[in-house]
Parts: structure tokens; C-alpha cells; sequence
């Protein structure tokens, strides 16, 4: 058997296992060896049936009765059912789709089943459970994983896989079992360099792949799963390093510091620099010092100033005169996620330079302006796009700020030094190409997020970039009040509410869902939905005030215009869902009601509760929680104690997995990838490694076998 082979021919294969198969994206021989399973079931757990809990997957010993196969009232879903009772109780089975497995075991035959404890309406039940006569083991009777026919289970068990609707477990098992047997692994070359392996005691690629199919214990399974989590971060390592190599060998603006003007401008901050903000200034201003460009991701909590970061750079930048020319400035490009976010820029930015001879711009889809206005010299104009591009290609307009729109190929700079990106740290290595000029001359990159990343998932995704950090928060600003609210203190807490939007401040109300869910759908999420929040909100609880809805469904205009309208006061609460995270500057809104908390992550949570910490006044965060258990009630808590994001973000890693940090798996890592990046050692060996090998080789040639896993492995990665 070829790893090319494609499935269909190798296998037989009815239209369903087709179709699923296809779902999973497993074509080949090759694919289905790199379907890793999820899981072993541990059979040697084994639990009393009245013990069982509706929503694990447990295993359990009894007697069997009641067998039939049957089909669904409404579905027609061919299923098989039975019974299983022990000494403490009895539970129902149902094997959906797999009707014949209730022909395979008789009457009054001891087992051992593994399945997922089910609740619905008609009482609970063990779906699709692994069975396994006993004593013998598993899948079917013939020899196990671990042991041979008849001997005593060592504990271990068969693998579980990622399953759809018509391929099992049982089929990916057997599957691989005949590929195993049939010598393929013999053809397999080991991408990844010998001297690594051997440094790091990782098994080789032909050993991985049957340690993680069938290990002979828990430790061999680790250490292919190791092995692979190693791969995944080191190809992903390669790729950034590759990519960082390739920005710095273009040239770029050495800009000049003058130690007592930037003294100056920062004196103008209407607060008190803190200690990480001197130091990411003065890492900055180095970086920019340099001759190759820089690239480098500074993260900080809402409201740590990473603004008065950034308009430094860029005063540095602009105050510098372009070479071999008298006069003139080099130019800064300040790029935002949302039109709102862009226009407060722009307003910050006036406050920032209004004292300097200097033009700022600002263009977005909705239009230009441009400051100072000749006829109001303290405020701005309204402005063509046609002058505005003309002024920016001539170099008259130092500073533009903007949407997306500024990397449009009609925006041209005549001395593009600086670019700074907020909110958009996946700006692709693609965009960043575009900003290169045609002489090679490439422009500083500070990227900017409020998003607490955990520093070995930063490591990762961003290994391309270098870290600074803003961790303290200005003075004066007062800590921020968060209570966790069960279902008992709502109305109590409504009324604390109440005693705020008397005093003028603004309300956000945060929902997981935007519309209700479809009561017929029984998998549905039951949660909060931000339309139906509102409509309630105004009958029952604040009917003498503005409420507005927010929500990712709703057409750019609509949104712009709810947040402009929230912004000036016109709305005094705003239903949204978790659409305010980035970036909203509303100083008036001092209190935010999170509903159905237990659906955020900690992080994402800690990002909505910076929405009202945007002034000086005293702010609010009440978490509304219909959690049962209370490890959920635990894992809030962390929100009262946690010192700052990037506290919770790790939390939150160790607790929910990376992929939650956004609220989605949103990086293309897979599950092994996530495990290694929970490990700080194994990222940092990774990236030593790679740093190691572009060093020695950038274009990976003598390595053709791992330059063609990364080429890959990028395709896989969202990173553009």
C-alpha cells in the first residue's frame, strides 16, 4: 500500500463512509495515518451505573438485555438498543446508525461498554457506546491493542477518533490496523532533522505513528503526541522565522532621536507615563535607530496607553527630516479595525500634535478630513479623497490615519518610515510585502493589541515579531468593581444599575447569542440573545431609557450608526454581543452586564470588561452566571483576583485550550499544536530550532523533505 492510495481503492467503502470521509478531508492512505485519535478510551475505569454523570464518557460493566434494532419515529435513522445493568442500577443504550451492533452481542452477555452519558427529554442513556465482550478485549475478540486474546487488559484501550455521521471509531481502527500491517510505514522518510530528534529524545516519524495509533501504554502515546505537538509549532517557527529573515533584508528609515523634544511631548500626556510605557517607548525608538525595519507587537490591557506609545513613535518619525532633502517629513501610517475606532484616533491624535506644525489625515470609507482646517486652525475640515491622496503622495500630510483603505493601491506615501496597525495582529506577511516600496526601502511595523495573548502562544503565532509589553495601568485610574451575580441578585443588582444611568453614566449589556434559539432544536444553545435582552430590558426592567442593539448580523452602516449614537449619548443601553470587544472608546459607558458568562472565555471576558474602564469615573462589571457547577463559579472568580489579562490568559489556556482565547479556534493549530503551546520549554526549543537552521539555511535546501511539511503546514495556518 502506497501513503498516495487513495482510500476507495484500498478499502471498501459504502456511499456514507464516502461521504464522511470527504468530510474529514481524508482522501489518501497518507491523510488517514495523520488522523490522530482524540482519546484512548481507558477501560480499566470502570463506574457504577447509578454514578453516572450525563455528559462524560464512562465505562461500565453489566449485564445485557432488552436487544432490538429499530428505526427513528421522525428520522428513520436505523439504530440498535439494549440495556445494561449492574448491582447499582441499569441504564439504556442506543447505537445510532449502527443497528447491527445489537446483533453482534446476545442476551444475557457480560460487557464492557464506553460511551457518552446522554440526557433528553425521554431520560438518559449511553450513545453509540465501544463495547467489548468480557473478558476479552477490545472492538472485536480477536487480539488488542495491548494484550493478546484472553490475557488481562493492562488498562490501556482502543483509540477515538473524530467521527461524522457514517465512519466509527472502530472503522479508523481497523483501517489503520490493515495499513500498519501491510508494511507502509517502511516508506515513510522522517522530515525532521536527525540531530533534533535526538536532542530532544523525540521518537522518529515510522515509530510516532504507531505509538499514537496503538501505544502499548500511556507513555509511548505521550511521546508521539509529544513529537507531533514538536512538529507542529517548529514548522510554524520555520515559516515566521523564513519570514522575518526576508522583511529584514530590506532597508529602512534610521530615525534619529531628540532626546529633549520627545521629553517634551510626553510632558504634554495628560497623565503620568508608567514605568512599561518609558521602557516600550525607548524599545521602540532603538528599533527604529536600526538600519533593516522593525516589526514588533506590543500588547497591552485596555486602557494601558498603548495610543500615547504609538503617537510617540510617531512623533519621533515626523519631526525628521527625509534624506537628501531640506524640508519635508517622514510619514506615518495609523491603521484602525472600525471607521469609529479610526475618527477616535483621529480626534486623539489632534490633542496629541495640535501644538506642532503638522497635517493629520484621516480616510475611511465614509470620507476625509484633514487637520488643521485653514479656516478653523484649532479643528478639522472635511476634504476630497482626491486632495487627500494627492497631499499624502506629495508628503504634505505627515500622519493619515485610516481603515483598511490605507493599503489600498491608490493611497500613495511619498516617505512612508512608520506603520502602525491596532487591533490587527494578524496582518499577513502578504500585506506587510505590499508595504515595501519598489527601491526596497520598508517602513517600521508596530502592531498593537488589547487582546492578553499567553506569552508562549505569542511566541508561536507571532514569531515573527518581537514583544513588548504594557502591564501597568495609568494613574488615577480607579480599580474596576466586579461582582459575580447568581440568579437570586439580579434584580438587587439592576437597581445599583439604576442609581448609575440617574447619574448619567451609560450601560452595556453583553448577550452570547443575537437571536432567540429555535425551541425544536434540541442540541441548540440555550443562552441570552441580545434582540430578545433588549425587548425585555425596555418592558420590564428600564422602560424610561434609550436601548439600542448591536450585532455582528447587522449591516456596517447600522452598526456605525448605533455606536455613534451610543457614543454621543443618544442611546443610554447598548444590547450587543461580544461585537464591542475591540477597541470602543465610550469614557460616559461605566457599566457593563455580562449575561451567560460561563459561554466567554476568561479573557474574552477581561477584553468586555475593558470597555468601561475608558475614564476616570468609578466603573462596574457585573458577571451574570446561571452556572450549576462550581468550578465554573471558580473559573469566575479569577476575574475579582487576577492582576491583569495576561494572568487570565494563561489561565484561561490551561483551563479551555488556546483556541478559546478568541472565543473560537481561530489560529488553524490543531489539537496537538494547542497541547505544545501550553508548554513553554517545548515552544522555546521549538523556535531555538528554527532560528538555528534559517540561520545556517535560509531557503531550508538541504532540508527539501521539512521545506516541503512547511510549505504545508503555512497553507494550513490562517496567518494571512
Amino acid at each position: 500500500m502506497e501513503l498516495s492510495d487513495r482510500l476507495e481503492t484500498k478499502f471498501r467503502l459504502d456511499e456514507s463512509q464516502k461521504r464522511a470521509l470527504r468530510k474529514l478531508n481524508l482522501f489518501s492512505v497518507h491523510d488517514l495515518l495523520f488522523h490522530f485519535p482524540v482519546r484512548y478510551s481507558d477501560m480499566s475505569e470502570i463506574k457504577k451505573i447509578s454514578e453516572l454523570v450525563a455528559g462524560e464518557t464512562a465505562t461500565v460493566c453489566g449485564k445485557i438485555s432488552n436487544l432490538k434494532t429499530k428505526k427513528g419515529f421522525k428520522s428513520k435513522i436505523p439504530m440498535g438498543e439494549a440495556q445494561i445493568e449492574d448491582l447499582s442500577g441499569k441504564i439504556k443504550i442506543t447505537w445510532f446508525h449502527q443497528a447491527y451492533l445489537a446483533k453482534m452481542i446476545h442476551e444475557g452477555d457480560n460487557v464492557k461498554l464506553t460511551g457518552k452519558v446522554t440526557a433528553s427529554k425521554y431520560g438518559t442513556y449511553l450513545a453509540n457506546p465501544e463495547f467489548e465482550k468480557t473478558p476479552n478485549m477490545p472492538i472485536d475478540s480477536h487480539d488488542t491493542l495491548f494484550t493478546k486474546e484472553g490475557a488481562d487488559n493492562a488498562g490501556y484501550s482502543f483509540p477515538i477518533y473524530h467521527e461524522t455521521k457514517g465512519i466509527t471509531s472502530k472503522w479508523f481502527y481497523h483501517a489503520i490496523e490493515k495499513i500498519l500491517r501491510d508494511k507502509t510505514l517502511d516508506k515513510v522518510e522522517d522530515y525532521i532533522p536527525e540531530d533534533i530528534l535526538k536532542k530532544y529524545s523525540l521518537p522518529t516519524l515510522k515509530t510516532s505513528l504507531v505509538w499514537i495509533h496503538k501505544p502499548k501504554n500511556a507513555r509511548d502515546a505521550e511521546s508521539a503526541r509529544k513529537r507531533f505537538a514538536f512538529e507542529e509549532v517548529f514548522c510554524i517557527q520555520l515559516e515566521r522565522q523564513h519570514d522575518k529573515l526576508e522583511y529584514r533584508k530590506n532597508k529602512s528609515f534610521q530615525i534619529k532621536v531628540n532626546e529633549k523634544e520627545k521629553e517634551e511631548f510626553i510632558k504634554r500626556f495628560p497623565f503620568t507615563p508608567t514605568n512599561s510605557q518609558k521602557k516600550s517607548i525607548q524599545t521602540i525608538l532603538d528599533d527604529m535607530g536600526r538600519t533593516f525595519p522593525m516589526s514588533r507587537l506590543l500588547e497591552g490591557d485596555v486602557g494601558s496607553g498603548k495610543t500615547a506609545v504609538a503617537a510617540t513613535a510617531a512623533h519621533t518619525t515626523v519631526k525628521q527630516i527625509p534624506k537628501g532633502q531640506g524640508f519635508g517629513n517622514l510619514q506615518v501610517a495609523y491603521m484602525a479595525p472600525t471607521e469609529i475606532l479610526a475618527a477616535q484616533h483621529f480626534e486623539s491624535f489632534i490633542q496629541y500634535f495640535k501644538h506642532l506644525p503638522i497635517n493629520i489625515g484621516l480616510i475611511t470609507g465614509s470620507g476625509c478630513r484633514k487637520f488643521p482646517s485653514k479656516v478653523n486652525p484649532s479643528g478639522w475640515t472635511d476634504i476630497s479623497r482626491t486632495q487627500l491622496l494627492k497631499w499624502t503622495a506629495e508628503g504634505i500630510i505627515p500622519i493619515l490615519i485610516g481603515t483598511h483603505a490605507l493599503i489600498q493601491k491608490t493611497v500613495k506615501f511619498k516617505n512612508l518610515a512608520l506603520v502602525v496597525i491596532d487591533e490587527q495582529h494578524r496582518f499577513g506577511t502578504a500585506q506587510r510585502r505590499k508595504l515595501v516600496r519598489k527601491d526596497n526601502i520598508a517602513p517600521h511595523l508596530l502592531s498593537m493589541t488589547a487582546t492578553p495573548i499567553p506569552r508562549t502562544l505569542a511566541l508561536t503565532i507571532y514569531g515573527d515579531l518581537d514583544l513588548s509589553l504594557l502591564d501597568e495601568m495609568p494613574a488615577g485610574r480607579k480599580q474596576i468593581i466586579t461582582e459575580i451575580i447568581t440568579p437570586l441578585k439580579r434584580d438587587e443588582t439592576y437597581e445599583k444599575v439604576r442609581v448609575e444611568l440617574k447619574n448619567g453614566r451609560q450601560l452595556y449589556v453583553i448577550c452570547p447569542r443575537i437571536d432567540e434559539p429555535d425551541p425544536a432544536k434540541e442540541m441548540a444553545v440555550q443562552a441570552k440573545s441580545a434582540v430578545a435582552e433588549a425587548k425585555r430590558l425596555k418592558k420590564e426592567v428600564f422602560p424610561e431609557y434609550e436601548i439600542g442593539v448591536l450585532h455582528s448580523k447587522m449591516s456596517k452602516e447600522k452598526k456605525e450608526n448605533v455606536m455613534k449614537d451610543f457614543t454621543d449619548g443618544k442611546i443610554n443601553i447598548l444590547c450587543a454581543t461580544s461585537v464591542v470587544e475591540v477597541g470602543v472608546n465610550v469614557p460616559n459607558a461605566t457599566i457593563i452586564i455580562i449575561e451567560g458568562a460561563e459561554r466567554f472565555g476568561l479573557a474574552q471576558l477581561h477584553q468586555l470588561r475593558g470597555r468601561v474602564i475608558r475614564s476616570n469615573y468609578q466603573a462596574y462589571c457585573y458577571v451574570f452566571a446561571d452556572a450549576k457547577s462550581d468550578k465554573t463559579i471558580q473559573r469566575l472568580k479569577a476575574l475579582k483576583t487576577a492582576k491583569n489579562g495576561f494572568e487570565l490568559a494563561e489561565l484561561d489556556l490551561t483551563l479551555r485550550g488556546a483556541g478559546e482565547l478568541g472565543g473560537t479556534k481561530q489560529w488553524g493549530i490543531s489539537d496537538l499544536g494547542m497541547e505544545a503551546i501550553k508548554n513553554l520549554k517545548m515552544v522555546e526549543a521549538a523556535r531555538t530550532e528554527a532560528i538555528r537552521l534559517i540561520g545556517e539555511d535560509s531557503e531550508l535546501s538541504k532540508y527539501p523533505l521539512l521545506k516541503q511539511k512547511v510549505h504545508e503546514k503555512a497553507g494550513e495556518f490562517h496567518f494571512e
